[in-house]
């Protein structure tokens, strides 16, 4: 091969090579049932959900490594069942699996990832206690209105909690895959795209990068005709700029799905 070909080519190589991102997946389960199972590491890829990668898991430990063109959320599977998310990015990253607790750690965006799922269900767990303390107030005679009172003031309390949790996390995560994610968690509850002061806010101080994924950009533009529908405008005139205002305190978190297979 004439050596200027060869530098050609080797330009190539290493453009093509500072543009992928290689990972490593080391895992580990305590769950019995999980042994000699295959599982997967699946993500959305053109509008579909495509497998990335594959491996058995022999004696509970397991183990994915692979390139990709760009650092993304992935989910492990178990065959059609969702585990738990993932990042893919660069670096070590350990999985572990319990009955407890399931958990990715090793690299930066999945300690965010997983701090993240760790606020939240701790929201969830106290708003699940609400029923408990609820019931006992009855049991030990006080009066239904001040337990309505008390439960609802702590209820509104835990929504404001997880509104911020939300909006904290998106708003630090706008130019990484993270930001994306945690909005289409956030808006995953609604049932068309709407606006609400919530998502006002986050936009307003969203980055360019943030307002170019597919996703959001796609959401934004329809919740912002839906609303200009719903008020008797043409959906061709141009839509007014959010204000900014800081969003009241919504309960439109939705739980974060962690499974793992019984025994």
């Amino acid at each position: 091969m004439p050596i200027k070909n060869f530098l050609y080519l080797f330009a190539a190589l290493a453009a093509f090579t500072s543009c992928s991102t290689a990972y490593h997946v080391q895992g580990s389960s305590s769950i019995s049932s999980l042994d000699g199972s295959k599982l997967y590491l699946k993500a959305i890829q053109n509008q579909e959900l495509k497998n990335l990668d594959s491996c058995d898991v022999v004696h509970g430990k397991f183990q994915f490594s692979g390139v990709l063109d760009t650092v993304r959320i992935a989910s492990l599977f178990m065959d059609d069942e969702s585990i738990m998310p993932v990042v893919l990015e660069e670096g070590e990253i350990v999985i572990h699996i319990d009955r407890a607790k399931q958990s990715v750690t090793g690299t930066a965006l999945n300690d965010s990832l997983y701090h993240f799922i760790d606020k939240h269900n701790q929201l969830d767990n106290r708003f699940n206690e609400l029923e408990h303390k609820h019931n006992q107030m009855i049991l030990e005679g006080i009066d239904e209105s001040q337990i309505i009172q008390e439960v609802q003031a702590e209820a509104d309390q835990i929504a404001q909690e997880r509104e911020q949790l939300m909006t904290n996390a998106i708003v630090e995560n706008f130019d990484n895959a993270l930001g994306p994610y945690f909005f289409e968690m956030l808006t995953s509850v609604y049932r068309y795209p709407i606006l609400t002061p919530q998502i006002e806010y986050i936009m307003s101080k969203a980055t360019k990068k943030f307002k170019k994924d597919p996703y959001v950009s796609d959401y934004y533009t329809t919740a912002q005709e839906n609303e200009r529908r719903m008020q008797g405008f043409d959906v061709d005139e141009p839509a007014p700029a959010a204000t900014g205002t800081v969003p009241a305190a919504v309960d439109s978190v939705s739980n974060v799905p962690l499974a793992i297979p019984q025994e």
